[in-house]
């Protein structure tokens, strides 16, 4: 269980690499799809594959996403080199110093937070169950593919319809958000929880 779900949703307000600033009290009224978002993470990368198809059919409906990087060591350059090769339309929002992701208890890129039109918080988890069947990041066969269970896909049509997500909450897998240690001022690695 994630202790944020169906509470009200941390309020962030950070700057997009490309364009202003965005907060989540500024997306109310929205359905929104807050994406712990990594440069370097292939899992991050196969995420944004669907998401980019995804954000066609969402926006329309009013669902909104937002990426987070909050991965200490990963630079604005990088960031947005990923972005424009990936061909992102959503925003990616700079977590300098990776508070959002410590208010959210974020360990994983890619994490999904799923948020109501009145930005309680009402899934949390992995995209898919990919992770949970071992599979690799890259290169899925057709038929294994046939057989995913898209979590993320089921919350959205699911808080769209007014309805709780089955399930709420999925164990998220990935890569560990890089975080910087506050003693010795190195970068160091998250512990998974």
């Amino acid at each position: 269980m994630n202790m944020w779900l169906n509470r009200l949703a941390p309020d962030f307000n950070l700057p997009a690499l490309i364009g202003s600033r965005v907060s989540v009290a500024g997306l109310r009224g929205y359905v929104v799809v807050i994406n712990f978002w990594s440069a370097e993470c292939a899992w991050s990368r196969r995420a944004d594959v669907l998401l980019v198809y995804r954000q066609l059919t969402w926006e329309a409906k009013g669902v909104r996403i937002v990426g987070v990087a909050s991965n200490v060591n990963e630079t604005e350059s990088q960031i947005r080199y990923e972005i424009e090769n990936r061909h992102l339309r959503y925003p990616v929002v700079i977590d300098y110093d990776s508070r959002t992701a410590d208010l959210y208890k974020a360990e994983m890129t890619p994490q999904f937070f799923v948020l109501d039109r009145q930005g309680l918080i009402r899934y949390v988890g992995a995209l898919d169950d990919a992770g949970a069947k071992g599979r690799e990041a890259k290169g899925h066969e057709a038929k294994a593919r046939e057989a995913m269970q898209y979590y993320l896909d089921r919350a959205v049509t699911s808080v769209l319809g007014n309805a709780t997500p089955e399930p709420a909450y999925t164990a998220p897998f990935g890569c560990t958000i890089v975080r910087q240690s506050s003693a010795a001022g190195a970068m160091t690695l998250s512990a998974s929880g």
